[in-house]
């Protein structure tokens, strides 16, 4: 008895900490399509011709909400099962990639490019021996799950893809052997609209979505929206990090990042990371983490924004180290308060170059708390100096020194 009890315990725990390791965005369609379902089974709604994706209703009567309301219904508990169980580790991915708020613009514009497809698609072949096109009622979320299989297997840089651990195929054919599978092993399948998730992850892939995609600067003013303020104080919620756009995009102009040779995922991942105008940024994304730009909530993390605190000049940085052997030690207090002004000044003349002002008074109260904390003054003053001001990049300075 004791043992089953523990065993249920454990299981609780883990179901717990998986749950807890899906992002925000994620999680909320996995909540939000469980409810729809659940609300669907309780009142027994079961029109979904009145919801799901019909090229007839949207020509005819300019029906556009089928083309949302079509990927969050699901006709079975089997059929939203299968495709949230799909989601999580799709989606946990790509967030943790792109950020919460992107991924929610990305899967919006591919709900839409594949109702777009769709509808084409369906327009030119109306008639045909297998399907009336214009009347096949299309729903659930696996459509936008092709595109992110699409999306996710370019951005991982893999040559090849497991099916169902059977098997490994070229990454590039992942997708349509997928799509074949489905349709043979599933009945009431929607193949127009698996195909049509497939090619919009495609476009998305090769870049020809980028004239779609906003600046950074549209994400950023997202987050800062009041109406987000509780979702965005969320720890599962994923900034998005900006920079440019297209840095994300695999496109195939750039012969580094296509997604369908082989690669190491972190290696192309990085190379996708956007590029700034200045040295000092390009610096500070080398030593980030390729994989997860957005900046998730962590406890007591310091958020420097200092555009020169990472981007140490290096013959200052020998000087530090060379100034904090003892035999040098003598010599640089020797030298007198007149260059470490000067060097103060030339600090704060280039925190106020970035935008960042830096007064002395300011200066000195960090200067006195580094001196209370342990460390040698004369070491302490050339350390903030050349974190410019910064005294957490300070102390990083001085534990190497005395590392």
């Amino acid at each position: 008895m004791r043992s089953n009890i523990v065993t249920e315990a454990g299981l609780q725990t883990r179901v717990s900490q998986w749950w807890e390791g899906i992002p925000f965005l994620t999680s909320a369609i996995v909540i939000l399509c469980g409810i729809i379902y659940l609300g669907c089974l309780l009142t027994g709604y079961d029109s979904f011709a009145e919801i799901c994706f019909l090229p007839s209703a949207l020509v005819s009567h300019f029906q556009v909400y089928r083309i949302f309301t079509a990927t969050i219904f699901h006709g079975s508990l089997l059929h939203v099962l299968f495709n949230m169980l799909t989601l999580v580790p799709l989606g946990t991915e790509l967030e943790r990639i792109m950020g919460s708020v992107r991924l929610l613009y990305v899967i919006i514009l591919l709900a839409t490019t594949n109702a777009v497809f769709h509808l084409c698609i369906a327009l030119v072949v109306p008639r045909n021996p297998y399907a009336d096109l214009m009347n096949e009622c299309a729903i659930g979320f696996s459509g936008i799950l092709f595109s992110m299989i699409v999306i996710e297997t370019s951005l991982s840089g893999v040559s090849t893809r497991s099916v169902f651990g059977l098997f490994n195929v070229p990454a590039k054919w992942y997708p349509w052997l997928l799509l074949v599978v489905f349709q043979l092993l599933m009945t009431n399948v929607s193949l127009l609209g698996h195909l049509c998730g497939i090619l919009s992850g495609f476009a998305y892939a090769y870049g020809l979505f980028n004239y779609l995609l906003p600046g950074p600067s549209f994400y950023s003013s997202i987050e800062s929206a009041s109406f987000l303020s509780s979702c965005v104080r969320r720890p599962k919620f994923i900034m998005c990090t900006g920079g440019n756009l297209s840095g994300y995009i695999p496109t195939h102009t750039n012969p580094i990042s296509s997604g369908l040779i082989p690669g190491n995922l972190w290696r192309n991942i990085s190379s996708w990371m956007p590029q700034r105008e200045t040295a000092s940024s390009q610096n500070l994304q080398s030593t980030q983490d390729g994989r997860f730009p957005g900046t998730g909530r962590t406890l007591g993390a310091v958020i420097n924004q200092s555009s020169g605190a990472v981007n140490t000049d290096s013959s200052l940085q020998a000087r530090l180290l060379d100034n904090s052997s003892p035999d040098r030690l003598s010599e640089t207090t020797a030298t007198g308060t007149g260059q470490l002004s000067n060097t103060r000044h030339l600090a704060l003349d280039n925190a106020t170059a970035v935008g960042q002002p830096l007064n002395s008074g300011t200066f000195d109260e960090e200067l006195k708390k580094l001196v209370a904390m342990g460390f040698e003054k004369t070491q302490a003053e050339v350390a903030l100096t050349a974190a410019e001001g910064n005294p957490s990049v300070a102390v990083e300075i001085l534990m190497t020194q005395q590392g």
